[in-house]
This record gives structure tokens, sequence and C-alpha cells, in this order.
């Protein structure tokens, strides 16, 4: 009875002290979080000399030291606990720290060494020591022992995915790149190298030699599909399509893809709105496979992408206008008036609509597609957007609301649903309802669609800046209607409206907005220097505001262009690059400046 109680106080004692050192190990990490060094070295020196806690608190006690330049306590407690848990290698390399932080750099050199001979070909060791490299920031050490447990384990490719970030961080692009796409290319993970270059190379130099680099490999290794594919995303995330479509042309020859992965590439391309290059492409495809199951796609999409380059080149020749629609006519021709040309009837439709403002004709076109393709309601309500965007060229908004709240209401759960509402909010913008838009652009700006949001957003904002108690709506209510003139294409009168606004509001917040209005309106009718003197007003008065880097971009394009000025256009395109390193302008200037450099050759 008497042992069984001593056994128990035995036991009450122990656990009363180690509760006791848990509330002291506490204390102390509580002061080393708070910088107070001093403080948490005299608890931890208590409790290094028991066991119980030694190790648990070997990692902040011995960063404490090193905090108060302790390396003399420090190498008696690390060498103490090498001899109590034998030779750990974590222990052992803190012990080589501190000879590096005493200024016994050649015997930490020394220590080092020998851990990483150790370590090599022992993955217990080497994964101990990689970690404490890692974690320590000595990233050449870490190089050094991949690279001594490659050759120990004669596997030359082993540890790539620790090797290339390692080679990154010391800054080693060339080493780096080698990793990756030895790993990638072994391991068939594109996307593992897509990720990793795409955050890695930003700099021009570092893009020129990532380029280079793959089109070597692709010259040195011809019949590998790997470094085409790779150099294809490439050139398509840095927005050089006219690359990429060389590239893609071979590899779909050699490959006999079918144009499956041109058509692809096509349209990311039309989505960057590189118009004449996603032209081109779909025309490959066209000639290559004219029997194949992609050409009405092609053929439909080659006209749209010409459509694109004729609507954005100014001024817009009626006679242009009409070749898109008798080439949309000959393909429906030829291919029948089916779901594999509804998209081209519609588009006639809408140039009919836009640009040779017949709305009766451009409203049967849509009636009769819309006839034709009942089992296909989205693309139904698709149509009905249109027809409402017809109504408004009409001045009968109302027809247009009622349109736009029938696609809202039956494409609720699909991204066409928020289409209509933001078409619906543009429109109580044009007539003036300035709180009943903004109030529907507040809930777009959490919409599913990025471009959606961003619009929303932008619209949004511009209500916001431009209306309420410390603003009169005056002036934006003025700027809207003018607005919706350019929309119905009327340009002429615009720019007359935005004169007079101009001359009206110079002080006023919404002057850049005008100013940018009106640029790309003369632009429209080919009143080139009166564009690039409001552009060169923007960027003189308003660098700071959120359209500079708008203004800069059409500069440079207007001056490529229109003006064909070389020199000057290259100087812009690089102030984009320097000026606005964060503008979404920063790929397609990029491009543009090293075709006129004359780096391409197609």
């Amino acid at each position: 009875m008497l042992r069984h109680i001593l056994k128990t106080v035995i036991l009450v004692l122990l656990a009363f002290g180690y509760s006791y050192g848990q509330e002291e190990q506490e204390l102390a990490y509580i002061y080393y979080k708070q910088g107070e060094y001093d403080k948490a070295a005299e608890i931890y020196k208590k409790l290094s000399t028991d066991k119980r806690f030694a190790s648990v608190i070997h990692a902040e006690y011995v960063a404490v030291l090193f905090k108060l330049r302790d390396y003399d306590t420090a190498e008696k407690f690390i060498k103490a606990q090498i001899g109590r848990y034998g030779n750990m290698v974590s222990y052992r390399a803190d012990l080589a720290e501190v000879y590096e932080n005493s200024g016994r750099k050649d015997l930490a050199a020394r220590e080092f060494d020998k851990l990483i001979d150790e370590a090599a070909g022992s993955e217990t060791k080497l994964q101990e020591l990689m970690n404490f490299l890692y974690r320590n920031q000595k990233l050449e050490l870490l190089v050094k022992l991949i690279l001594k447990d490659r050759e120990v384990t004669k596997n030359p490719h082993k540890l790539d995915t620790w090797l290339a970030p390692t080679y990154n961080l010391l800054n080693m692009k060339d080493k780096m790149i080698e990793e990756v796409l030895g790993y990638g290319r072994r391991s068939g993970n594109p996307d593992y190298v897509k990720a990793t270059i795409q955050d890695a190379f930003t700099t021009e130099e570092e893009i020129i030699f990532i380029e280079n680099l793959l089109l070597s490999r692709i010259q040195n290794e011809p019949n590998d599909t790997f470094y085409p594919e790779i150099l294809i995303w490439w050139y398509a995330q840095k927005g050089d399509f006219s690359r990429a479509f060389i590239q893609a042309r071979s590899l779909d020859k050699r490959l006999n893809q079918g144009g499956s992965k041109m058509l692809e590439l096509a349209y990311q391309s039309y989505a960057s709105k590189d118009f004449k290059n996603s032209a081109r492409m779909y025309q490959y495809i066209m000639d290559e496979y004219p029997n194949g199951e992609y050409y009405p796609y092609a053929r439909t999409w080659m006209i749209k992408s010409k459509e694109e380059v004729v609507k954005n080149t100014y001024p817009i020749e009626n006679e242009a206008i009409t070749d898109l629609i008798s080439q949309y006519k000959l393909l429906i021709s030829d291919l029948g008036n089916n779901i594999k040309t509804a998209e081209a009837t519609r588009n006639m439709a809408l140039l009919q609509a836009f640009y040779l403002h017949d709305y009766s004709e451009a409203i049967r076109t849509l009636e009769t597609v819309i006839k034709s393709t009942q089992n296909n309601p989205r693309f139904r309500d698709q149509c009905k957007l249109d027809m409402g965007d017809i109504y408004i060229l009409m001045d009968q908004p109302w027809e247009s609301t009622l349109l736009y709240m029938q696609v809202e209401k039956s494409q609720k759960e699909d991204n066409l649903g928020e289409i209509a509402r933001l078409k619906n909010a543009k429109l109580q913008y044009y007539t003036g309802q300035f709180e009943l838009s903004k109030d529907i652009l507040d809930i777009l700006k959490k919409a599913t669609s990025k471009e959606i949001s961003n619009d929303a957003m932008q619209l949004s904002l511009l209500i916001e800046d431009n209306t309420g108690l410390d603003t009169s709506e005056t002036a934006m209510a003025r700027f809207s209607k003018v607005d919706l003139l350019i929309f119905q294409n009327k340009y002429e009168e615009s720019i007359r409206v935005l004169d007079t606004l101009y001359k009206t509001y110079k002080a006023h917040s919404l002057a850049d907005e005008i100013l940018w209005l009106r640029a790309n309106t003369l632009l429209k009718v080919n009143r080139i220097d009166e564009a690039v003197s409001d552009l060169n007003i923007i960027l003189d008065q308003y660098a700071t505001d959120i359209l500079a880097d708008d203004a800069l971009y059409l500069l440079a394009k207007v001056t490529e262009e229109n003006l064909k000025d070389k020199a000057k256009a290259m100087e812009l395109y690089r102030r984009i690059l320097t000026d606005f390193p964060g503008s979404i302008f920063n790929a397609q200037a990029r491009v543009r400046f090293r075709e006129l450099r004359g780096d391409y050759v197609n």
C-alpha cells in the first residue's frame, strides 16, 4: 500500500514538473517572438539541462543565441546535444553554422563538406540536410548537395524539381531552365514547365533567351514534339501569334493533326484581338483541310476575323462591309442554312444594321436564323440580344429593354444572362438613369466572366465619380448621350457634341474621358492629327490617371499604322514597357516593338 502511494506521489511530482517545464517553454517562446532575447535565453538555458526539453527547445534556443551572438554558449549547447543524441545531421549543421557565424569560415566549410559527403546517397540524411540548407537559405550548398547525390546515385536527373527553383533563387536561369525542361519532357508534364517559365522569365533579355533556347532544341531534335508545343504556348502567352502560327503550322503538317490544334490557337488569337493572324490560321485550315470537319467553322471565323480587321481600320468603307456580307452569303449558299452557318448569318445581320443601317433587313435576317435554330435556345437568345442592340440604333430603347430582360430571365444560369444584364445597365446609362444603371452594375462586379466584371466595374466607377452630391449630373447626362451616339455610329455628330463638352468641362473630372472618347471617334473618321493631339493632351495633363496607358498604346499604334513613323512608334512602345510595367498592353507593345525592330521573319 505504501509503495503504491509513493509511486503515485512520484508520478504526480513528475507530471507537475513537466507541466511547469511546458509553462517555462511557452514563456520563453513569447519572449523570443517579442525580441526579448536575453529573457528568452535565460529560460532556455535552464530548460536545456533537462533531457525532456533539450530537443524540444533546440531550434528556438539556437536562434536566440545567434541573435545575441553568443556563439560560445551555442557551441557548447549543440555539442552537448550531439553527445546526447548522436551525430544528427541537423545538429552538426547547426554547429557548422556556429563556426561560420563566429568567423571560423574554413572550419565551417569543412564541416558542411563532410555533411554533404555523408548525406549524398543516404535518403534520410539527404532530406534532413536539404531541409536545413533550404531553411537557412544556404542555396549554393544545397546545389552542391544535390549534385553530389546525383553523382553518388548515378542518377543525373534526381531532385530536379528541387534544383530548378534553387537555381531560380540564385538567378541562374540558364541552369534552372535545363532542369525544368528535362523534368517536363521526361514526366510528360508540360503544365509544370509552362507555370515555371511564365513566372521566371519576364524581362526582355530573359524572354529572348528562352525563345532562342527552345528554337535551338527544336532544330537539334526535329522529331520531338515537346519543345515546339511549349514554344507555341509561349508565343501565344506573349501575344506573339505570328510566330506561334509558324510553329503550329510546321507541327500540324508533321503530325497531320487535321487542324485541331491550329483551330485552338486561331481562337486564342481572335480572343486576343489579333485578327490578322487569326484570319491567317483559319485560312490555313481551309486550304489544308477543305473536306475536314473544321472547314465550316474555319471559314466562318476567317470571315469574322477579316470583319474585325475592316471594322478596326478607319475610315470604314461601305464597300468593304458589302464585300464581307457577300462572303457570308456565299458561305451560307455553299454550306446550307443550318447550325454550322448560323453564326455567319448572325454576323451578316449585324453588319447590315450597324454599318449599312438597313435595320429592317437585319431584323428579318435574325428572325430567319432563329427559326432555323429552334433547338438551340442559347443561340436564339444571343440573336435576341442582337435585336435589342438594333432597336437602340433605331431609337427604340423600350423594345431593347424587353428583349434584354427576356434573355436575362431565360439564361440566368449562363453568362449570356450576365451579358443581357450588362447591356440593360448600359441602356439605362445611355438614357440618363444613372442610379438604376449603377445598381445593376454593382451586382455585375461579381459576374463569373472577368470581362463582364471589369466592364461593370469601369462603368460603375465612371458613374460614381461623376454623379452625386459632389458633382453636377448635367455633364454626365450629356456625356452618356454622346456615348449613345457613338454606339449608333453617328460619328460626326458625336465629335461636334464632344467639342462642346470639352470646352465646357475642361476642369471637370470627365475631361480626360471626353478627350479619350473624342480621340477614338476622330480616328474613325480619319482625322488623325486631331486624334493624336487629344492623346498627347491626355499624356501631358493626365499622366497619372487610369487612361494614360490606353492613350499611350493607341498613340503608338496610330504612329505606326497611320503616320508610318517607325522610329517614333518604337519609342512609344518602349515607353509602355518602362513607364507602365503593369499595363495590360505590355504583351502587345513588346511584340510590336520587336516586329518594328526586325526580330521576326515569317
